[in-house]
């Protein structure tokens, strides 16, 4: 299996892995031909040296795993950079194979190469499967996040 930077012909492979699930069919629109937001919120992911989404495929090329690593610039931490992990979807066929935890490895490991001193995500707390993975892969609920949803 491969990881690498997603290209835009992974993007309906993307979108489907995010939309396939009971929170991300209550928000997405995968569709084909993909609306061109999704085009235009991939280039604009792509193009900011700060953002890197990737795909995972396995050894026939198909796409069957994602995730978006972000790198965000801190005063904290004497200036310190923090990575942070976002959209991890991997194909239900491929689940409970470790596809999931070589997409985690990948993404430790990038951020250790770009300086970050602190990985960090959030999951969904209607996602206690999610939790339980990133718990055994040594990540600590450490603090109490929140969220404001602006309906624009």
């Amino acid at each position: 299996m491969k990881i690498r930077r997603a290209e835009s012909k992974d993007l309906p492979s993307i979108v489907e892995m995010i939309a396939h699930d009971k929170l991300g069919q209550l928000r997405e629109d995968f569709q084909n031909p993909l609306p061109e937001k999704y085009y235009d919120a991939f280039e604009q992911i792509t193009s900011d040296s700060k953002q890197e989404l990737v795909v995972m495929e396995n050894e026939s090329g198909q796409v069957i795993g994602t995730l978006q690593l972000s790198f965000i610039q801190y005063l904290t931490y004497q200036g310190g950079i923090r990575a942070q992990i976002e959209a991890v979807r991997v194909h239900e066929k491929y689940r409970n194979k470790g596809v999931g935890q070589q997409l985690f490895e990948w993404a430790i490991q990038r951020a250790k190469e770009k300086g970050a001193h602190l990985v960090q995500l959030t999951t969904d707390k209607k996602r206690p499967q999610a939790l339980s993975f990133y718990e055994k892969l040594g990540f600590k609920a450490s603090h109490e996040g929140m969220k404001l949803h602006l309906h624009i």
